[in-house]
Parts: structure tokens; sequence; C-alpha cells
């Protein structure tokens, strides 16, 4: 669905049918401790461009909402596990390297050396 911010998002949710007027990212409201929502949060969310780069199926997000200084900057944490490699994924965008090795079998990484 389209974020307010103008993004495609799998996880934002909009409900305006017969009168409805609800918004909501299920990212955060399935994170523990995930905070207070609001659609201020999407015009400075990654959550779209990691979903737009990697659709790896064992790639695990949680996103956390922050408000700044006296609330008026608001952000997105966002942080990434892979449930094959059972690791931190530091760059979600990429992923964390096991799952998508290359499809040149002269092109070797340091870990297949």
């Amino acid at each position: 669905m389209i974020t307010p911010a103008g993004a495609e998002c799998p996880y934002y949710f909009a409900d305006y049918h017969r009168g409805r007027n609800k918004q909501e990212c299920r990212l955060i409201d399935r994170t523990p401790d995930g905070g207070k929502w609001t659609p201020d949060h999407c015009s400075r969310c990654r959550i779209p461009r990691i979903a737009m780069a990697n659709a790896c199926p064992n790639l695990v997000l949680e996103a956390k909402a922050r408000s700044g200084l006296l609330g008026l900057v608001k952000r997105v944490d966002v942080s990434a596990r892979c449930t094959r490699s059972l690791e931190t994924v530091k760059v979600p965008e990429i992923g964390c390297g096991l799952c998508h090795l290359p499809l040149n079998p002269e092109v070797r990484t340091e870990e297949q050396d």
C-alpha cells in the first residue's frame, strides 16, 4: 500500500472505507516495545527501500518508532536478522550474504575460500 510519504510499503495499512479513518504500521505494531507510530514516521522510514531491494524470505525486520527532541523529528529505527544464518544483518538492503551467493561460480567471496 502507498504510504503518506508516497512509497510502497508492505507493512503500511490504511482503511478509509465507509467513513473509517484507520492508519497503522503493522511492522511497528508487532515489534515488542515498538513505540507509538504516526503517519509522520513514514517520511523518514527505510522499510520501503529495504523491501524493494531485498525480498529474501529469511530476512526478519523489526522497527521502533522514535521521536527526537521535543517530538519534532520522527524516525524509525530498523533492525534485521537472518533466520538462516542466525546473525544480525548490518545492511538489510543487501542481506547477510549467505542466502544469495553469487550466480557466477568464478566469483568467490572470502567465506568460500
